[in-house]
């Protein structure tokens, strides 16, 4: 079952996170920033069970654009379509506000191919969306991240 996040949800949501933040897959955030930012995230869990095993958040950015971040599946629901339906969430979330350009930063280029992304230079992207990329260790010269735009 797909759902929007609540406030429950929060220390599962800091948890999977940061485990994905220990393998170097996304930066670490605090529970702070995620009860901040709680609105933006989409959840995944069995019907019946209180256990949540997908994650992801679309971030507004500016007017036109928006960004997905903190994807994470637990490695037992991944190649279900649970990150895809995820996702799908998040641009269904964005057209209905009006926000027709979505980018993320990522090491999963296929899996957002598939969904229509494309590869674009970062330099092609606005100044503000690199605030979170200040705090990670890999900025600026090691950053291994690849920026993707879809337009819709």
């Amino acid at each position: 079952m797909l759902r929007k996040a609540r406030i429950g949800d929060v220390k599962t949501i800091h948890r999977w996170i940061n485990i994905s933040s220990g393998k170097g897959e996304m930066l670490p955030r605090s529970l702070m920033d995620i009860y901040g930012s709680l609105r933006d995230f989409f959840v995944y869990q069995d019907e019946g069970r209180d256990e949540i095993h997908g994650i992801c958040a679309m971030n507004i950015i500016w007017e036109n654009l928006a960004e997905i971040r903190s994807l994470h599946v637990d490695e037992e629901y991944r190649r279900e379509g649970v990150g895809q339906k995820l996702v799908e969430a998040c641009i269904s979330e964005a057209i209905t506000l009006g926000i027709f350009r979505i980018f993320t930063l990522t090491y999963k280029q296929e899996f957002f191919r598939k969904l229509g992304f494309r590869e674009v230079e970062r330099s092609t992207l606005p100044e503000k969306i690199w605030s979170d990329c200040f705090r990670c260790p890999k900025y600026p010269d090691f950053c291994d991240e690849v920026a993707m735009v879809l337009e819709l």
